[in-house]
């Protein structure tokens, strides 16, 4: 009797620490096998000025490949020049990838600063910008401290296809929501503007996107917070 419940809980053991070690779906996984087929259609639909079609297909990429992927882990530079991981950040994530020539709507740094006074304390907030070191210094000035500016340059990178990836196949500006387990949970892309657009109209208008992003995140933050109480 005493060898047979050994050999049960052997065999138990064994199959959690199997289902522990399964390789998880990495973005750049998911992404790589489902890109070309997207980029194909999507282009379609912008030709044909089917902009209804476009969103479709971008909302169906999102839901069905992306969201539930985990974020590959990956070197970027903070602004002093050390070199830090992605997964060095120990919080959920709001993370915005951008470009130093992308014009920001007037509302929306602003409201993303606002944001992340509020909620800094339960998440990190990362504006990873695709660029040179002087010229995202530059771009990020009208950050505040809440926010962890960081960047990439592919100078440096030419030879990794994660970075790749995560720069050209949802383009920028786009927000990922990342929970605890670097998990991608959501994604946005940057709110539709005019360059003349009204401050209040374009505040408002982002403020309530990334606030739809960070409810998301302390919600789910919350549920596993009740699970591990019940467990």
């Amino acid at each position: 009797m005493g060898k047979k419940l050994l050999y049960l809980i052997l065999l138990v053991s064994f199959s959690a620490l199997s289902q522990d070690l399964e390789p998880k779906n990495s973005f750049s996984k998911m992404i790589g096998e489902n890109i070309k087929s997207y980029r194909k259609k999507s282009q379609k639909a912008y030709l044909e000025n089917d902009l209804e079609k476009a969103n479709f297909l971008f909302d169906s990429l999102i839901n069905n490949v992306v969201n539930g992927s985990y974020l590959d882990n990956f070197k970027v530079r903070k602004l002093s020049g050390r070199k830090i991981e992605l997964y060095d950040f120990d919080k959920p994530i709001f993370l915005m990838t951008y470009a130093s020539w992308c014009t920001p709507g007037s509302g929306e740094i602003p409201a993303l600063n606002e944001i992340a006074k509020k909620y800094h304390k339960e998440i990190d907030f990362i504006v990873l910008f695709w660029d040179s070191k002087n010229k995202v210094k530059k771009a990020s000035k009208d950050y505040n401290k809440y926010i962890s500016i960081v960047y990439v340059d592919e100078k440096e990178n030419t030879n990794d296809h994660i970075v790749e990836t995560m720069k050209h196949s949802l383009g920028f500006p786009t927000s990922f929501f990342i929970n605890n387990d670097k998990m991608i949970v959501d994604v946005r892309r940057g709110v539709l503007h005019h360059y003349n657009e009204e401050f209040n109209i374009s505040f408002e208008l982002n403020y309530k996107s990334f606030l739809n992003g960070i409810s998301l995140l302390k919600n789910m933050n919350i549920n596993n917070s009740e699970l591990t109480i019940e467990n």
